[in-house]
């Protein structure tokens, strides 16, 4: 074995090694969240429901609780402020919740000390996929394995860009753990791949360009399909409390602490409008490639075929929030169908499908033992 042979296997190995360490660093992430929502107060939940459910009319208002602010010596009395969120005209007017700590100290603590350990885990898996490139000495997504440790990278990386630009998506911690250490441990077992070299169609700068946008696209795509499976679980909540039901406790030691139901549906839409023009180019960036790769710029492939239906699922989205009778729960079905598109488009493409895109191998041996 030559020196530069044995190197690149000790990168791998080291890769390997930050992998599995950073799985365990959002183990432990992932139970610091749930030890947030659980130890979150339930009295403070119990005071946004009030506020929920709360007369809104102008007698109700002379009655309602002021905001006592002490100066100086002297005490003067404000009016409670109104917080509103409103997405379309005619949606209810009530206040975002708590977050996921419920408004207790030790919640709080608690969630803080997940994000601490997101962040390390974070970086350890970054240095992973860094050793990883380092020892293929290309670009590391050349397989589903490599596509997997960097897919979750990056939704990482999103989630702390936006917690970074203080958006109110620490909510978001608990589910994004959960399909983080999902994905890593399909990459790990199911889906590993030897380092390897490229077969010679990918040995081209689209690599980089392709590949890298469609990874950013589907993490933000996940945020949005998350943020929307949400929204439509705090929409039911919120019109059973405009009806005069009463929620479970499910609702009130969870639904209750995430934002309005109009804030999550605004905050979905949002991510996904900024993503789509990207998910655009990476499929017009694939066809150049193909074109340079193949000879041919469009061959209906199934990825090419799948990833077509994802940006037209996506684009009937996006039409629908700018029609008018088809905002709010309708068109987050729509989104829903969008990503199961992608996601289809990724696994189910990848694993089951044969086609051009087959040389992204996905351990064939470890699919036949797990009974794939």
């Amino acid at each position: 074995m030559t020196l530069a042979a044995a190197t690149n296997e000790n990168l791998a190995n080291i890769s390997n090694t930050l992998i599995y360490s950073s799985m365990a660093v959002y183990t432990l992430a992932f139970f610091a969240y749930i030890a947030e929502w659980l130890l979150g107060s339930r009295s403070k939940v119990g005071r946004t429901s009030a506020a929920l459910t709360a007369d809104t009319s102008a007698d109700a208002a002379t009655t309602a609780p002021a905001v006592t602010v002490r100066k100086a010596g002297g005490t003067a009395v404000l009016e409670r402020p109104k917080v509103v969120v409103r997405a379309v005209a005619g949606a209810r007017d009530v206040p975002d919740g708590p977050g996921a700590h419920g408004g207790s100290e030790k919640g709080d603590l608690y969630g803080r000390i997940a994000i601490s350990l997101t962040v390390v885990a974070f970086l350890v898996e970054f240095g992973g996929v860094l050793t990883r490139a380092l020892s293929v000495q290309r670009a590391p997504w050349g397989n589903m394995y490599e596509f997997n440790i960097t897919f979750s990278t990056v939704a990482v990386g999103v989630y702390l860009l936006l917690l970074a630009l203080k958006q109110n998506v620490r909510w978001l911690g608990l589910f994004l753990t959960t399909v983080v250490l999902l994905d890593l441990g399909l990459a790990v077992t199911v889906l590993y791949t030897a380092s390897d070299q490229l077969v010679p169609a990918l040995h081209s700068y689209w690599l980089y360009i392709h590949v890298s946008t469609a990874i950013l696209c589907g993490a933000v795509f996940y945020v949005g399909a998350v943020t929307t499976l949400l929204y439509l679980f705090r929409d039911s909540h919120e019109a059973k409390l405009a009806s005069g039901g009463t929620p479970g406790r499910f609702a009130h030691s969870f639904l209750e602490r995430l934002p309005a139901a109009a804030s999550l549906d605004k905050f979905a839409y949002r991510v996904n409008a900024a993503v789509f023009p990207l998910w655009t180019f990476t499929i017009i960036a694939g066809a150049i490639w193909a074109g340079d790769a193949w000879g041919r710029y469009w061959g209906w492939d199934p990825k090419e075929t799948w990833s077509f239906i994802t940006w037209v699922a996506y684009a009937c989205y996006l039409h629908a929030r700018a029609t008018a009778g088809w905002k709010g729960r309708k068109a987050a079905y729509l989104a829903l169908i969008a990503f199961a598109c992608w996601l289809f488009n990724y696994y189910g493409v990848n694993i089951f499908v044969s086609g051009k895109h087959s040389y992204a191998d996905v351990g064939l041996g470890a699919l036949q033992a797990v009974g794939f």
